[in-house]
């Protein structure tokens, strides 16, 4: 009876949900900027699996429903965009630019360190899109020959890492400039630091979820002819 209820899809999808509810809550409380909800959700819903002895496979019989409103949850960002546009269109050239050359060098420092050490190839090509979101680099590892948890797993942690450190990095290298905030933010951590973004700014917010967009397509463009 335990086993039937624990590997029905309800179960992972009330999993998520309450996790992200707790996460929230405490997020709220502390204040702080590494008590990212997605990070403690994440931690959370971990400890559960671990703690009643379930894999992830076992995990996404109902998990795979979350996974659906993964596009829809990212289309959503372009309504900012939208009320940005008069921004966004005057500051195309700076935005295409840094998104397109903040891409190259996320893929390209992964492959050297990939290379120095040696990481086997089904690892390399899993981490190659690891700075796209989602949507996008899940079926582009496939593509690839990577193993697509691999791949959610690191553009997980690039976006959670990303929201949390890059505020404190603008704040440390005094950047101010909200352009150059948005592309950095939605260059590097895609959907999460695109909605990070857009809590410290309409245009910040704006500007990252145009970039996060440019570099899934230049990633996508360029990973092609791998």
């Amino acid at each position: 009876m335990k086993e039937t209820i624990l590997l029905t899809p309800l179960f992972g999808v009330l999993l998520t949900i309450l996790s992200f509810v707790i996460a929230t809550t405490i997020s709220r409380k502390l204040r702080w900027s590494i008590a990212n909800p997605l990070l403690i959700a994440t931690l959370i819903s971990a400890g559960v699996l671990q703690l009643l002895n379930m894999s992830h496979s076992e995990y996404m019989v109902g998990g795979e429903f979350i996974d659906m409103f993964i596009g829809p949850s990212t289309a959503l960002l372009g309504m900012n965009i939208y009320h940005q546009r008069k921004i966004l269109g005057d500051n195309f050239t700076p935005i295409f630019a840094g998104a397109i050359g903040g891409s190259m060098v996320s893929i390209g420092s992964t492959y050297i360190l990939c290379l120095l050490f040696d990481v086997n190839n089904v690892t390399l090509l899993s981490l190659l899109p690891k700075s796209v979101t989602t949507a996008i680099a899940i079926d582009l590892s496939a593509i690839l020959g990577g193993d697509r948890s691999i791949t959610a797993l690191c553009v997980m942690m690039c976006g959670i890492f990303g929201a949390v450190l890059n505020p404190l990095l603008v704040k440390a290298l005094k950047i101010e400039n909200p352009i150059a905030v948005g592309v950095g933010m939605g260059t590097t951590s895609h959907a999460i630091g695109s909605a990070r973004a857009l809590e410290m700014g309409k245009i910040e917010g704006a500007v990252s979820s145009v970039s996060m967009c440019v570099a899934g397509i230049f990633t996508v463009f360029l990973l092609a002819f791998w």
